[in-house]
């Protein structure tokens, strides 16, 4: 599951992705929380850590404000997901960026509760690594299948 600060960090990237594709100007901080509808509070240190991962540029002056600088399909949500939130393994013995063993584990060869989850997990990564901001940008037709698929299951 991802985190609030998550969802906020997309929802203000998907505000300036847009801008970048229309008109290119800068954003204020106060105008991407409006059009995202996140709390500018927050949004001021999840701005930083994305723009000090060199995805977007803060510019300064009257003028300025928030611009995507990098081109959409190559924002990985994946990355993303790990600067915001930090590792996305469901296991610290399966993560790749922050692999810990576990310390009640005798032998992760032969841990069923890892094989299963590692499982899972690599389904997951398959998909979100391939996963860029550019496909949430077009992914209207297909979010709108997923969730009518989640809401008749649900029922």
């Amino acid at each position: 599951m991802i985190t609030q600060r998550m969802k906020y960090a997309l929802k203000a990237l998907l505000v300036l992705a847009d801008e970048k594709a229309g008109a290119g100007a800068p954003l204020r901080i106060e105008e991407i929380a409006r059009r995202a509808s996140t709390p500018k509070r927050f949004l001021e240190h999840i701005l930083l850590d994305i723009r000090n991962a060199g995805v977007i540029a803060s510019i300064r002056g009257r003028s300025g404000g928030y611009v995507l600088v990098k081109d959409p399909a190559l924002v990985s949500i994946s990355e993303l997901l790990r600067l915001i939130d930090g590792p996305i393994a469901p296991l610290q013995c399966l993560s790749r960026h922050s692999y810990q063993r576990c310390e009640d584990c005798a032998d992760e060869e032969s841990c069923r509760i890892r094989r299963v989850f590692a499982e899972i997990f690599w389904s997951y990564l398959v998909l979100i690594e391939s996963l860029t901001l550019a496909d949430m940008l077009r992914s209207d037709a297909t979010a709108a299948a997923v969730l009518q698929e989640a809401a008749t299951a649900a029922q």
